[in-house]
């Protein structure tokens, strides 16, 4: 999968979106406020390649306004890598995430692990291949992600030269250290992985929750149009206008209303994924096996299961898209 390096663009006069072109693993969207000498980053970038190319247009664009070439914060929409990791590029900036987003990070693997485990896949197996085919192309090789320096609970507000950011900490959705990011001046929301983005023009991926319940993930979809904004840029995909993330919702909500009767059917999680697909909903979407691990967290809510081991998780998921797709695991 060689990754095409994203470009700056111009949401507004004080606000960009560094937005990959293609779907799948690790592509993250970002963001950058630059306003009145201030400069931050909504997140950062997976692997050392993207990270230095996201700050290099970041600094380029503060040079041609006579900025200071320095990134001030990074605000952290939740502890995945690929939303995270990139802040190794900018070691002297402030990195604020949520407190609980702590908890996640003690049970994700480090750049250092799972650069090792990149470097030892086993191409004959099923995990090892679907590491290699869909992570074989990042670089985390002596990456070292800043650690938060600011760790909130409820909102923060910030001023960034002319624009307010408010800063929100939500239930566990996604992972249990989500926040978002509302720029009410300028009618924008960055959600993070609470949305994943895909319009007709853009299809994007089914969406992945490691932590659930998915009722927290549609309540935070909705406590973001409650803001009002008109703009949402979800963590993946392409940037969302209102009735594209109420079309999310109405995807989220079936997915709920289906992981409920099928586990009330004793139905296992595997299983109830392939009924989901063969529903033939959202064909459009890639990466359908992460549905594996959407209805796994959403099981474990429904009963009362402790939360796995993430290497396992990523095993169980990587055997269905073997099973899927067995061509590309030959």
């Amino acid at each position: 999968m060689p990754t095409a390096i994203p470009r700056l663009q111009s949401l507004s006069a004080d606000l960009h979106v560094w937005s990959p072109p293609q779907r799948g693993w690790g592509l993250a969207n970002c963001g950058l406020i630059a306003s009145a000498g201030s400069a931050v980053w909504i997140d950062a970038p997976y692997d050392a390649v993207l990270a230095r190319a996201f700050r290099e247009q970041s600094l380029a664009l503060l040079a041609e306004r006579g900025a200071p070439e320095r990134i001030d914060r990074v605000l952290v929409t939740h502890p995945n890598g690929d939303h995270y990791w990139g802040t190794s590029a900018v070691p002297d900036a402030e990195v604020i995430a949520t407190r609980s987003a702590r908890d996640h990070l003690r049970l994700e693997p480090d750049p250092q692990a799972l650069h090792a485990l990149q470097a030892t896949a086993d191409p004959e197996t099923a995990t090892g291949a679907y590491l290699l085919a869909h992570f074989g192309d990042f670089d985390w090789d002596g990456i070292r992600p800043t650690a938060p320096a600011l760790l909130i609970d409820g909102e923060l507000e910030l001023r960034v030269g002319a624009v307010t950011v408010l800063a929100t900490a939500m239930p566990p959705a996604h992972t249990v250290g989500d926040l978002i990011v509302h720029l009410p001046e300028l009618s924008t929301v960055f959600a993070g992985d609470l949305i994943f983005g895909s319009t007709a023009e853009r299809p994007g991926d089914h969406p992945v929750h490691w932590a659930g319940p998915l009722a927290n993930v549609i309540a935070g979809g909705e406590r973001i149009l409650a803001t009002g904004a008109e703009t949402v840029v979800p963590g993946h995909g392409p940037v969302l206008g209102r009735e594209d993330v109420r079309a999310h919702l109405r995807y989220l909500e079936h997915l709920r209303g289906s992981a409920a009767r099928l586990h009330a059917a004793g139905v296992p999680v595997a299983e109830a994924a392939r009924r989901v697909l063969d529903e033939g909903r959202n064909p459009e979407l890639g990466l359908p096996e992460r549905l594996v691990v959407t209805l796994g967290a959403e099981y474990r809510h429904l009963d009362g299961s402790p939360h796995p081991v993430l290497l396992e998780e990523f095993a169980r998921m990587t055997a269905f898209a073997a099973a899927l797709r067995p061509a590309e695991h030959r």
